[in-house]
């Protein structure tokens, strides 16, 4: 089907591009979104007569997600999951719950807008990008831990052992622990 787009869409062209789209992407996302028209005479003499209206509003909506863009662009935010041992999630981040997190903190986003392939099964710091409009795009920093200490000692940048994950211990208060035992059955075999 061919269809006008009345805004711009990634990977398939600009503005008042006419461009051939599959039946099923037209009618079920393009046409009911908004972001085009059928492409016939009747819809090409009425986009020819609201074209600068159409790129005003498109300019109007671009403005306003830059501006949200430049007080979310590199935010962190953080999240408590539990995992097991080796970093491993019980389930899963996914889209919807980094949208959630955003919109905690006062950012209207959608899950739409988060561009994340797979969920995220790992504890760590990972970067997800959000396109707030087709050609506004900004990157945050989730940071998923077990607890708010393992969160904070990420975000200071500092590693996680097995011990850590094990115990909840740095791995210095265990090998001191551990040098206290030593020393005490060191004293008992001399008595």
């Amino acid at each position: 089907m061919d269809v006008i787009l009345l805004e711009r869409v990634n990977r398939l062209g600009h503005i008042g591009d006419t461009v051939r789209v599959r039946d099923g992407f037209a009618r079920n996302f393009l046409l009911p979104s908004g972001k085009a028209l059928r492409a016939n005479e009747a819809n090409r003499t009425k986009f020819e007569a609201q074209k600068t209206q159409i790129i005003a509003r498109n300019e109007e909506r671009k403005s306003e997600a830059q501006t949200v863009g430049q007080s979310l662009e590199g935010k962190r935010f953080t999240t408590i999951r539990s995992a097991g041992e080796t970093g491993q999630l019980y389930g899963s981040v996914s889209a919807r719950d980094i949208a959630d997190l955003v919109k905690a903190e006062g950012f209207n986003v959608n899950r739409n807008s988060v561009e994340l392939n797979l969920p995220i099964k790992t504890i760590g710091l990972h970067k997800v990008s959000i396109a707030l409009h087709s050609e506004v795009s900004v990157n945050i920093e989730i940071n998923i831990a077990r607890s708010h200490e393992e969160a904070e000692r990420q975000a200071r940048g500092e590693t996680l052992t097995s011990a850590d994950a094990i115990y909840g211990q740095d791995e210095d208060e265990i090998l001191d622990e551990e040098t206290e035992v030593s020393e005490d059955e060191a004293g008992e075999e001399q008595a």
